[in-house]
């Protein structure tokens, strides 16, 4: 038996007439009631009831229905499927984004797929670090990283999506909670939360530079490479956090965040393997250049 002989058939039963279901399928009629009798034949089974001016299905004819349409329909879901795969519209993304990226970037990658690729699916690791996410693009871990560059794997291809200031998460007690902005220098005397040492992150860094610039170096009580558990911690009234100003989006009671002068802007980028030929990929890109997602680094940038 092949797919044919169910097309044939189903077209038949559902046309209750040779001549007509010959049409549908633009084929003779002769050649057509053929092949239903060699169906017939090879079931062991009358499946058609005919007479000299109609068709009609035996009782096994109405059963065999059923199960021709639903196998019709299984085989054409396949191939529907197989060809979004090829075409990249169909799969699944694996996506790893950096500290407080998470909480601005996922909303935002996570409708535009929803809207525009919907037959893929999202994998989301969130809360990595930059050192994390570029091991983990060139393991195949990972299709997608949301970083903040530099990166030293020159294989990795980067698109800026932002540019971001800083903030400083503070107690809600704190002394600076009633001012709009605060000073890097003002900062002199705290305790810091930081993310840990040694871990190449990106914004401790920039941190360390800005402190630098202004004459001293940060006092670090305690480190987490987990944002939402350093805010945890300034909850806590154990210390500040120096943070890029998407963790805007995060609330958590007892933290307030206010503008920090005097510390550099920091970027986020989209890395992949430069070398990546999957169509899903490809689509998945294309998608973000579509709707200006990637924005030009010569110019100031900031959160869209």
């Amino acid at each position: 038996m092949e797919l044919r002989h169910l097309r044939y058939f189903v077209a038949v039963a559902e046309a209750r007439h040779f001549g007509q279901a010959a049409e549908r399928l633009q084929m003779a009629q002769p050649p057509l009631s053929q092949q239903i009798r060699q169906l017939e034949a090879e079931l062991e089974v009358e499946l058609l009831a005919r007479t000299t001016r109609s068709v009609k299905l035996t009782p096994a004819g109405e059963v065999f229905l059923e199960d021709a349409r639903r196998i019709l329909r299984s085989v054409d879901d396949a191939a529907r499927r197989a060809r979004q795969f090829a075409d990249g519209k169909a799969g699944t993304i694996r996506i790893g984004l950096t500290g407080t990226a998470s909480y601005t970037q996922v909303p935002r990658l996570a409708r535009l797929v929803k809207d525009q690729l919907p037959g893929v699916v999202l994998d989301i690791s969130t809360e990595m670090l930059t050192p994390a996410i570029e091991l983990a693009l060139m393991s195949g871990e990972l299709d997608i990283g949301v970083l903040r560059p530099p990166v030293k794997d020159a294989s990795l291809t980067l698109r800026p999506i932002a540019r971001e200031q800083f903030v400083v998460a503070l107690p809600a007690s704190h002394r600076f909670a009633a001012e709009d902005s605060v000073t890097i220098g003002e900062l002199r005397a705290e305790d810091f939360i930081m993310y840990p040492a040694g871990s190449r992150s990106v914004v401790n860094d920039a941190v360390i530079r800005a402190c630098t610039a202004a004459g001293f170096h940060p006092h670090v009580a305690h480190e987490s490479a987990k944002t939402s558990t350093q805010l945890s911690l300034v909850a806590a009234g154990l210390g500040v956090a120096v943070l890029p100003e998407s963790v805007r989006g995060i609330s958590l009671d007892g933290v307030v965040y206010r503008a920090l002068l005097g510390a550099d802007e920091v970027d986020l980028a989209l890395a992949w393997r430069h070398n990546d030929s999957s169509a899903l990929v490809g689509s998945f890109l294309m998608m973000l250049d579509d709707n200006k997602i990637f924005i030009d680094p010569t110019r100031p940038g900031g959160l869209p």
